[in-house]
């Protein structure tokens, strides 16, 4: 009888700083409602000055622990999703795993940009299944507040920052689609459309750089990759999206997460949306938003889940799991 990994604990972290539309008009050629038009976006979160990613994921980590009734050391590994992690080493993983009080196992980074959450699931799924692991922390947490280019309104009105955390715990199961826990995955990535959304900076650059985003081509992409890796996702779990309960998408607008839903034949009404009140925080999105369904008492347990998520690379994929 195999494992699989099973959501035992969640918790969200969002700094106290709220930055309302409205703040960006006297800088930029825009208003609130143009941005919330385009993207659904009212409101997000910036992190205070010296406030790193892993801070903001540390205490995401520290309100999953409580929500599960777990120390850290009751936990194998960490997994953590980021593009904007404090230093170049080391990983932001290992310094929450530092700040939590957590002295054994392993921690580590995985960056795949808005996509990471279901890459860092995928990993984490993995490590379960195989047996290396027992018990792991998954934290999305970003502060795309930091590579901002405040002169550019197509982009820098769009993101916030914010972190999430999911606790996964090897069960026993039945191998049947009633099971608890993770019942597939699919990644998918194409290095071919790099240039339409990537950050122009680096060790290569010896500066962090700016976010810079073709828009339109992302939009085309996203709609059509996320439908169908969520389809791809439910046909290996032996499923059909009639079987959906929540789709929780990852939150970059509203106009695409609508798209998605639409294309996958699925109601308004069975998605999380959360992108109104935090932007897209990137890695962040798909955590937060579990966290916040489940802190609003939409999700339950027995709920079947889909996430899917698309980021630069591109990188796409998403994750079917019975909550």
């Amino acid at each position: 009888m195999n494992n699989r990994a099973v959501v035992i604990g969640v918790g969200h972290y969002l700094p106290d700083r709220i930055v309302p539309n409205s703040h960006f008009e006297s800088f930029l050629d825009t208003t609130d409602a143009w941005i919330k038009s385009r993207s659904g976006i009212e409101r997000r979160h910036f992190a205070a000055d010296g406030q790193g990613t892993s801070d903001l994921a540390a205490r995401a980590a520290k309100a999953a622990l409580e929500n599960a009734g777990l120390d850290a050391n009751d936990l194998d590994a960490i997994v953590l999703a980021t593009s904007t992690a404090d230093l170049t080493f080391p990983s932001a993983a290992t310094m929450v795993q530092n700040e939590i009080g957590m002295t054994r196992g392993f921690a580590f980074d995985v960056q795949a940009v808005c996509a990471g959450f279901v890459y860092a699931l995928s990993n984490a799924n993995a490590l379960i299944v195989s047996g290396q692991a027992k018990r792991v922390m998954v934290i999305g947490a970003e502060t795309f507040s930091r590579i901002m280019d405040w002169t550019d309104r197509g982009t820098c009105v769009l993101f916030g920052d914010g972190a999430g955390a999911l606790i996964l715990e090897a069960q026993e199961n039945t191998g049947e689609t009633t099971d608890r826990g993770i019942l597939s995955v699919d990644l998918n990535s194409d290095g071919r459309y790099r240039d339409i959304l990537y950050v122009d900076g680096g060790v290569a650059t010896q500066n962090t750089g700016f976010l810079r985003m073709q828009g339109k081509e992302v939009f085309r992409h996203a709609v059509e990759k996320l439908a169908a890796t969520a389809e791809t996702a439910l046909e290996k779990a032996g499923l059909t999206s009639e079987d959906v309960d929540w789709i929780v998408p990852h939150q970059a607008n509203l106009r695409i997460i609508k798209a998605t839903a639409t294309k996958m034949g699925l109601p308004m009404e069975k998605v999380i949306v959360t992108v109104q009140d935090h932007g897209n925080t990137s890695a962040a999105s798909i955590p937060l938003a579990l966290s916040v369904g489940v802190a609003k008492n939409q999700i339950k347990p027995g709920d079947l889940i889909v996430t899917e998520a698309i980021g630069g690379g591109l990188a796409w994929g998403s994750v079917a799991l019975r909550w």
